[in-house]
């Protein structure tokens, strides 16, 4: 695992598309349990290093009802984004996570640690690479029916300030979908 981390950490395989570079994000450990597939790291994330160091991460955690103890340890929780580097600034938020980076690391890592009870597909990227064909039409479809996916995958939406409407819009999710969350990572911690 020391070494894999280590040149994901390195690589540079889409750094021509890049704007600040690469900067691989990414926390892993054969021990872990849970394992949380976001998107790419944001600009914030990319400046410290620190997987989910934003409000994203903020409202997640508490999505999850953990400490922050809890989640930087990477033998209890594993932090694996789609993109591993910050993919830059587009119209509406940032640009998608660079397509290379799942194909490329994902296997290998996910491999190494044979105690995982859970994956968390975080938004519609997680949700399309992993779920493939049972994904809904939307990402509110597919969180509506989160148990279809159980015992191996729960997906959520982005946790980013950003969606404040789509939570207000579906009070179902933090009323039904977060308590179950919450619940099974009580379990699986």
């Amino acid at each position: 695992m020391k070494t894999l981390l280590k040149n994901i950490r390195a690589c540079e395989i889409c750094k021509a598309y890049l704007p600040l570079g690469p900067r691989p994000i990414v926390a892993a450990h054969p021990e872990a349990k849970l394992v949380i597939i976001g998107q790419a790291p944001g600009i914030k994330v990319h400046k410290t290093g620190i997987p989910w160091d934003d409000p994203s991460g903020n409202q997640l955690r508490k999505w999850l009802g953990v400490s922050n103890d809890d989640f930087y340890n990477p033998a209890k929780i594993a932090l694996v984004p789609m993109g591993f580097c910050y993919p830059g600034k587009g119209k509406s938020g940032d640009l998608p996570p660079r397509p290379e980076c799942a194909p490329q690391w994902h296997h290998a890592l996910l491999s190494k640690m044979p105690n995982l009870q859970l994956t968390l597909l975080i938004g519609m990227y997680a949700q399309q690479y992993y779920l493939k064909q049972h994904a809904k039409n939307t990402l509110t479809e597919t969180v509506k029916h989160y148990k279809d996916y159980l015992p191996d995958y729960l997906p959520l939406p982005h946790p980013s300030p950003r969606n404040r409407f789509w939570l207000s819009k579906n009070p179902w999710f933090e009323e039904e979908v977060v308590s179950a969350l919450q619940k099974r990572i009580q379990f699986i911690l």
